[in-house]
């Protein structure tokens, strides 16, 4: 029977070796995992990210500059409209006045222009000479911003906002003046349903 050896116990210059060869592999692990490793934050990258998150959500922002002020003079229809407000001349009909850019121009009488604002101081004319001319002027101002602004271009477009209780009769004196005025396209504003 052949007896078996015993294992010899290892040298210490083989011990001292491979105590070396663990720590070197150690050393490159943490090495590796290092470089991936962010140990100081950079607040420059960061503002500029944040700027550029927030000129990318301005420009997808949309917003209406149309600001209608209701009240207890102005009540407008709701509707369940997709479409957005455009940037035109306005013309806001309450119980009280009919303003132009909120600029009053003419004063409402029980839900009606009074015949002495009308043409010929007829109740019957369609024709409200103030309205006219509040128009005419804003009208001649978007002309004049277009001559210089081809990206403005005059498009005879008009605002009307109008409180639900106003008769029908002072609706067409409001349109037929604004389409003397060149006016002949009207967006009718109501309050959006969500």
């Amino acid at each position: 029977m052949t007896t078996a050896a015993a294992p010899q116990p290892p040298s210490a210059e083989s011990l001292r070796r491979e105590k070396e060869a663990r720590a070197y592999r150690r050393a490159r692990r943490k090495a590796r995992e290092a470089e991936g490793e962010i140990r100081e934050l950079n607040i420059v990258a960061m503002m500029d990210m944040m700027t550029i998150i927030l000129v990318f959500l301005l420009k997808s922002y949309q917003a209406s500059a149309i600001n209608v002020n209701m009240g207890a003079d102005l009540t407008i229809p709701q509707s369940s409209t997709q479409l957005h407000p455009q940037e035109n001349i306005t013309v806001t009909v309450s119980a009280r006045e009919v303003a132009v850019n909120d600029r009053k121009v003419v004063e409402i009488r029980n839900g009606l222009i009074p015949a002495d604002a009308k043409e010929g101081k007829r109740s019957e004319a369609f024709y409200v000479g103030a309205i006219h001319e509040a128009l005419k002027r804003e009208v001649d101002k978007q002309k004049y911003i277009a001559q210089y602004n081809k990206a403005a271009p005059f498009a005879g477009r008009l605002n009307v906002v109008v409180d639900r209780k106003i008769p029908y009769r002072t609706l067409m004196d409001v349109l037929y003046t604004a389409g003397q005025a060149e006016l002949g396209e009207y967006k009718f504003m109501v309050l959006k349903n969500d």
